[in-house]
């Protein structure tokens, strides 16, 4: 079977600038001898459809970046990334939002960007409505919105579109603990109906409630891939302070 999810040998360099005004000067000089930073160094790994997989490492290890390519929001330096069907990564809920639009009109331009068609979203739009518990507001705009009721319109829209993969990050906290409930609930179903799901998380307990892989960054590398107690055993989380 084809997986949904292939990295092949992928490497990504970031280049490192000093501030903006180094950064426009790049353009011009072609990033010469500007400092580069390995975020990912040559990793290959795949993911059937159904399965739910952890991606744990210390800060900087290159989960974001992972996590990044697999949301089309940046490409390898070297290597092929593959995904196959619609992506929701409830990791920046409101990225992609326009302050003078309303959430009605917003819901919209989230789904254009998630690959939408008018019909689409028409079909899950009362549906987002309902989840983000918005009521009158939606007609508003965006801008007198709370942050909260932006992260739960961001968080319904994601949720909503059915997805083939789902991108989570365990630092995501929407609303109060009844919304939360909430989410956490519409997660599990469509675990359960087998959506691919990726998990980024320090807590074992944690990725084990979701996930039976885990796959450890250290350094852009993949360090162990395989059940996630061998996993943790290896990967030593950070102290919570």
């Amino acid at each position: 079977m084809e997986p949904v999810i292939a990295f092949e040998n992928v490497r990504k360099e970031y280049f490192l600038y000093k501030n903006n005004k180094a950064r426009f000067k790049a353009i011009f000089t072609n990033n010469r001898g500007v400092k580069k930073h390995l975020a990912l160094d040559g990793i290959s790994f795949s993911i059937q459809k159904g399965e739910s997989v952890g991606i744990i490492g210390k800060n900087g290890a290159g989960k974001s970046t992972v996590l990044k390519m697999i949301t089309g929001v940046s490409f390898a330096t070297e290597g092929t990334v593959s995904v196959q069907g619609k992506v929701a990564a409830l990791l920046e809920l409101t990225a992609g939002f326009s302050p003078e639009l309303t959430g009605r009109e917003n819901i919209y331009l989230k789904g254009y960007i998630l690959g939408l068609n008018d019909k689409e979203i028409r079909e899950i739009e009362q549906k987002i409505i309902e989840f983000a518990c918005l009521d009158e507001y939606i007609d508003q705009p965006v801008r007198t919105y709370s942050s909260g009721m932006k992260l739960r319109l961001g968080f319904a829209i994601n949720i909503n579109i059915e997805p083939d993969i789902l991108v989570i990050d365990e630092a995501l906290s929407v609303g109060d603990a009844e919304f939360r409930a909430k989410c956490r609930k519409k997660i599990n179903e469509l675990i359960a109906s087998g959506v691919t799901v990726l998990f980024v998380s320090h807590s074992m307990e944690a990725v084990k409630e979701t996930c039976s892989r885990a796959i450890y960054l250290e350094n852009g590398k993949i360090k162990f891939d395989g059940p996630v107690e061998e996993a943790f055993a290896v990967y030593k989380p950070p102290k919570k302070k």
